[in-house]
This record gives C-alpha cells, sequence and structure tokens, in this order.
C-alpha cells in the first residue's frame, strides 16, 4: 500500500513539477527561491492528504495551497537577504530574446499587485481556471475574486502600458 502510494505521488510530481513550479514563480513575483519553498511546503502537505484525494483532484489541492501560502507569505515585512543566481557586477554575454525579456517584464509587473490580485491573475489568465475554481482557491466568493482579477489585470495594463500599444 505504502510502495503504491509514493509511486502514485512520485508520478504526479514528475509529471507536474514545472508546471507547478511555474505557478509558484508567478505567485511569488517571479523569486525563484520563494517559489522553490512555497512549492515544497504545498507537496509536503499533499503528501499527508495523497491518499484521500490521488483519485480527485490533486493540483486542484496544490494550487490552493500555493495561493493562501503565497498570500501569507507575502505578509511578512522582511524577507532578509535575496540570493541571486550571479553576482551583479558579471555582465552576461549572448543574446537575450525577447520572450526572455518581455516574461522578465511581465513577472516584475505581476510582483507589483498585492499578493490577492496577483493570485487571481494568475490563476484565471496563465493557469485558465474558471472564476469558481479561481475563488475556491483564494478561499473567497466568486464575486470577491472576480474582482481581484479585473482589478489586477487593469493595473497590470497600467504598469506595462507604455509598451502595449491598444488594438482597434
Amino acid at each position: 500500500m505504502e510502495q503504491s502510494r509514493a509511486e502514485g505521488f512520485d508520478g504526479f510530481v514528475a509529471a507536474r513539477w514545472s508546471a507547478l513550479f511555474h505557478l509558484a514563480r508567478l505567485l511569488v513575483g517571479g523569486d525563484r527561491h520563494r517559489a522553490e519553498d512555497l512549492l515544497q511546503e504545498a507537496l509536503v502537505k499533499l503528501w499527508f492528504v495523497w491518499p484521500r484525494i490521488a483519485d480527485e483532484a490533486p493540483e486542484a489541492y496544490v494550487r490552493k495551497v500555493l495561493a493562501r501560502a503565497a498570500a501569507r507569505s507575502a505578509r511578512r515585512r522582511w524577507w532578509g537577504e535575496r540570493p541571486v543566481e550571479q553576482l551583479p557586477d558579471v555582465t552576461e554575454v549572448g543574446d537575450v530574446s525577447a520572450s526572455v525579456a518581455e516574461r522578465t517584464r511581465l513577472e516584475a509587473a505581476l510582483a507589483q499587485l498585492p499578493p490577492r490580485q496577483r493570485a487571481a491573475v494568475v490563476l484565471r489568465y496563465y493557469q485558465d481556471l474558471p472564476e469558481k475554481q479561481v475563488a475556491e482557491a483564494l478561499g473567497c466568493p466568486v464575486g470577491t475574486a472576480r474582482s481581484h482579477a479585473s482589478r489586477g489585470v487593469a493595473r497590470l495594463r497600467r504598469i506595462l502600458g507604455d509598451v502595449i500599444e491598444p488594438v482597434g
């Protein structure tokens, strides 16, 4: 029994790690290290309830844990040092593609949103979840989730407006 539990859990994590990590990274505003910690915390919680929800919706459970943990962690006033991949004085060599630059720009804009708005925008538009599932993940009524998403998108448009030209 324990063997099949572990295999099922390992299979889920192996199949969904990349997508869940990217979701966590967007929820924390692009900070890779906080995203790793957040995802690790969510997967530990998933392990303990795995026998009950393995056949139902483990990804929805992880999304809910990630969204709530990201909002909770954003309330902390100080995170201490911010580790970086490379030292700031090292110049990057090579061509930086436009898509990477745009993704970085979007992550920076998302980081400027309040945590609940950021979670609503990421879950609704990146994860393409229906409003009802976004509301469930955030633990709020559908109207509140819709409001968070709408305000978040409006703020993103203001932040990113210098490059994005209106269509029509």
